[in-house]
This record gives structure tokens, sequence and C-alpha cells, in this order.
């Protein structure tokens, strides 16, 4: 029997390896770009960054170190220069599958980091199996700028499955109906009408502000902001701010707000304030062709009908009062009920003196005119027979 040669007996002491056999080696160098293994084969191993990650960039000296030891996947036992080419992020796709598939079985809830921020959606990556979020699975409100979830770790669940196409969504919205559904619940369990709560500015429109609750969008109507006038609630509310609001009325999961709170009633003490006889001072808040509204503080108008504007007949009260002007005027109506309070300028102003008796004016030489009737008859007497 012939002895075998150091060089056959090395060789017989390495392994065989085949092309997708999993394997164990130990990283004798590494590179920013590759990783050098020792797989205990004739040949080291090499792994490069695109096979090691699907993240761009990453620097592989920051992630291992040599004589760590790493599972990897052959992916060429010859690539024509003698080298072993291997990969790592094949082989945890591989695992990473089977984690997706059962997360999607299970409807179990991941999280990840967005990787990247697409057109359509959100991509992220879980055991190197990337899962795309299509915007409208993000949120459950219309998302318009997608930039602000770069890089933050985000819930979702696997709605949809399908390795054969390497089809992977994932869904964030369905998380957040669920969560607010619960808080609704909760919400609804503790408030009722009458009680103060805080909460949010979520949206701010024409008519009104959106506040969030806490799972419950309440609505403070433009005409439940002040006691006063509100011309343009985007003026008054910022999306963000905390108020504390009054809980006017709950209707199924319609909740009415309001931060017309009792106390500051401007109605509490208007009865001895305008009393009827009061002279008050006040502003043209906005004028009719039938009178005048004088806001005689925030919450509290009063009517001054355009008869009572002047002694004169005046034809609209524009013809001599303007908004914003400030006129004093006599309290002559005030219906605490119907919170009505009707004013009156002309109440102020001073009588005209009366006429004189018929008598009198009759010794007033410098109001009669004397005329001579029987002149007057002779003179066309005469006319007439001249003719």
């Amino acid at each position: 029997m012939s002895e075998l040669t150091f060089e056959q007996m090395l060789e017989e002491s390495l392994k065989t390896i085949h092309t997708g056999e999993v394997i164990e080696g130990t990283v004798i160098d590494v590179k920013p770009d590759e990783i050098v293994l020792n797989i205990g084969y004739k040949s080291d191993g090499i792994l490069t960054r695109s096979e090691y990650t699907n993240e761009p960039n990453v620097d592989l000296t920051t992630i291992v170190k040599p004589d760590d030891k790493m599972e990897v996947k052959v992916l060429k036992v010859n690539d024509g220069d003698g080298q072993v080419l291997l990969t790592y992020k094949r082989l945890a796709a591989d695992r990473g599958n089977k984690r997706i598939e059962e997360a999607f079985n299970n409807k179990e809830v991941l999280t990840a980091k967005v990787s990247q921020v697409l057109d359509g959606g959100l991509s992220v990556v879980v055991d190197e199996v990337r899962i795309f979020i299509p915007a409208s699975l993000v949120s459950d409100v219309y998302e318009k700028d997608l930039n602000k979830y770069a890089g933050q770790d985000i819930e979702f669940v696997i709605s949809e499955y399908n390795p054969k196409r390497r089809r992977y969504i994932g869904d964030r919205k369905q998380l957040i109906l669920a969560k607010k559904a619960e808080m609704q619940k909760e919400l609804f369990e503790r408030i009722k009408a009458g009680d103060i709560v805080e909460g949010t500015v979520k949206n701010v429109t024409d008519f009104g502000a959106f506040i969030d609750l806490g799972g419950v969008d309440g609505l403070l109507h433009i005409s439940e902001m002040s006691w006063g006038r509100v011309e343009n609630p985007k003026k008054v509310f910022k999306v963000g701010e905390t108020l504390k609001v009054l809980i006017k009325d709950i209707e199924g999961t319609k909740v009415a707000l309001s931060l017309k709170f009792d106390d500051s009633n401007p109605w509490k003490d208007a009865a001895s304030k305008y009393a009827v006889g009061n002279v008050i001072t006040g502003k043209v808040a906005r004028m009719t062709d039938f009178g005048a509204f004088i806001e005689l503080e925030p919450g509290i108008d009063a009517l001054l009908h355009v008869s009572q504007i002047a002694k004169e007949h005046i034809e609209k009260p524009s013809d001599v009062l303007s908004v914003g002007q400030e006129v004093k005027a006599k309290v002559v109506d005030f219906n605490e009920e119907g919170k009505k309070i009707s004013l009156s300028i002309k109440a102020l102003l001073a009588p005209e003196p009366k006429a004189a008796p018929a008598e009198d004016k009759a010794d007033d030489d410098s109001d009669v005119v004397s005329v001579d009737i029987d002149a007057v008859i002779a003179k066309q007497d005469a006319e007439e027979a001249s003719e």
C-alpha cells in the first residue's frame, strides 16, 4: 500500500463543500466591503458587503471582527479565481421568510426600522426580508409627507405573504385603528356631558376645530369657541395646541365641545349692568337695514333700531354710523331670558322746544305780514274796466 503525500493528506483532511450548503466559518479578516472566513476548506470563503446585507454603504468592520463565528451559505465553490463565494443575507432571507410566514399566520405584530422612504410607501427589513408598507396602510389618515418616518421604528403586521413573487406587504393602519377603537371605548366609558377634559388641536377649519381627546375627535364649532364672536378659527388656534374644553354633548361617537364656561358667561351680571334706564357705551359690531348691533362686551350685543338712532328720519344705519364706531345709548329694554337688549340714542337727546301759541305769534310784528284787501280788490276792478 503506497503512502499518501503530505498534500494528499492535507486535502483529505479538508471537508468537501457544495453550492447551497450551509456551513460555519471563522472570520480571519474584515475590510469595509468584504469579510474573509476560514471555512475548513482548501480555499478561504469570501463574503462581500452586497451578500452580507441589503443595506447600502454599511462598513463591515463595524459589524464583525476577527475570530467571530458566522453561519453562511455557499454561493459558488469556485469563482474562477479559486475562491469560495459565500452569502449571509440569502441564508438570513431563507430564515427570514420562515419568520415572516409565521408572523403572517399568527398575525404577529412586528417592529422594524424604516430603511427607505419611497414614493408609494415605506420599506422595512426584517431578518433580511424587505417588506413594503404602502402609503395607504401607513396611517389611518392621509400622510402627505412620509419622510418623517425615515429611521423610525414602527409596528406593523404582515397583510400579504407571497414568497414566490417575493411580495411581502406590511400594514400599520389596522394597528392604529385597533388601538383607537380600544381608546375610544375606554374614553366613552369615562366621559359625560358637562365634563371638562384636555385635548389637542388636530385640525382647524373655517367652521371649527377638531380636538383629539385621546382616541376620539371632538368638534369645537366656531359658535362655541368664545362668548364673543370668532371671525377666523385659524387665527385663534394652532395644530398641536393643548386645550381644556367642555363636553357639551355626546351623540353616538360624535362629541360636541365648547369653550363657553359658565364662570366666564358675560350674561351672569348683565341684569344689573344693563338694566333699563342705564346709559352705556359700546362699539358698532355690524349693521343691517333695520338697525345696528352694538357690542357692549364680548358675548353681549344689543340692538339699536334705526328709529332710535336720531330724532330725524334715517333711511339706514350705515348713513350715520360705521363699524367700530363708539356710541353712547340708553337701555330701553332688557330681556334676560331671550338674551336681548334694546338701545336708544334718541332717548338721550334733549327734547325740542314746544311751538309758541297762535295768539302769541299774532303779537309778534316780525312774523306778521299786513295786507289791504280793499285796495287789492279795487286794483283788480280797475284793470278789468280798462280792458
